[in-house]
């Protein structure tokens, strides 16, 4: 999945025993309890209620929430003051991050035997005491497809989505297409500053800022680039649910983060429609 490479070389020790793709064991044990391994099967999920009944009228299951994690420490790359330019060392670490902890949620519900992961959030943090480190998250639900029929990707992982259930729902009854994978693409920018020339000429005057507007655009678009490239590197269909996010994290606010991400799909026969029922509540 990774278009970049950063090496995980000299790492400190930990006293933490985890899996050869960095998952603790004791997440590993924690899960083959919930397959019911030693015991009754227990499910855990972030479902809302309706969400949940939905599931469960198209005979799937969900199985357990499932976490990847990874704290990383972000380098330092300064750009030229009056230079637009990608910090691709900073690129490469954002990707990188993200990759881990995706991979990892993976390997959890590859635990739990999940067909696939609904409603993935990506979430980046920090804590105060871990200085330029941010901490990215990827959770989900992992769940279980009805019957003998495989869901999973290509690769023979668990499709990743942040489909609600219920575009899940629609997006399998209605048009025929299955989810693949969450993709995404992103750039670290160095927006330019302008000169006191360049400030004085613009004072009071009604004009394009075309450094701003060039710099802005070209991050957006390798971000978009880059996440296409990875739905085509697994044959997908196209990309529904695109987002563009854009965030300085812990940088200046000259340094932006664009991110594009979006789930992508595959054509995989005709809609098969699934009877629903319907509930009216007595609440207001």
């Amino acid at each position: 999945m990774s278009f970049f490479g950063i090496g995980q070389k000299n790492q400190q020790q930990s006293d933490v025993q985890v899996t050869q793709g960095g998952v603790p064991l004791d997440a590993v044990s924690r899960l083959r309890r919930m397959r019911g391994e030693g015991g009754t099967p227990l499910f855990t999920s972030d479902l809302s209620v309706s969400e949940f009944v939905l599931l469960e009228q198209m005979g799937w299951r969900p199985l357990g929430l499932v976490l990847g994690s990874s704290i990383y420490h972000v380098g330092i790359q300064y750009g030229n003051f009056y230079q637009n330019q990608e910090l691709q060392y900073l690129t490469a670490a954002m990707y990188e991050a993200r990759d881990l902890a995706m991979s990892r949620m993976e390997e959890e519900a590859d635990v739990l035997g999940a067909d696939g992961i609904v409603g993935v959030k990506l979430e980046v943090g920090g804590y105060a005491w871990a200085e330029n480190a941010l901490e990215f998250t990827a959770i989900g639900t992992a769940v279980k497809a009805p019957g003998d029929e495989s869901w999973r990707t290509r690769d023979n992982k668990p499709f990743t989505s942040d489909f609600s259930c219920q575009d899940f729902y629609k997006l399998v009854t209605s048009t025929g297409y299955r989810p693949r994978e969450l993709v995404l693409g992103n750039c670290v920018y160095h927006i330019a500053h302008q000169g006191f020339a360049q400030q004085m000429r613009t004072l009071g005057t009604n004009i394009e800022l075309q450094n701003y507007t060039e710099a802005i655009y070209d991050a957006r678009e390798l971000a978009m680039g880059r996440m296409q490239a990875e739905a085509e590197t697994h044959g997908a269909d196209g990309i529904i649910g695109m987002q563009i996010v854009e965030k300085t994290h812990i940088w200046n606010p000259h340094v932006i983060e664009f991110m594009a991400i979006g789930t992508s799909v595959e054509k995989h026969g005709e809609p098969k429609t699934v009877p629903l029922t319907f509930q009216v509540g007595l609440n207001d």
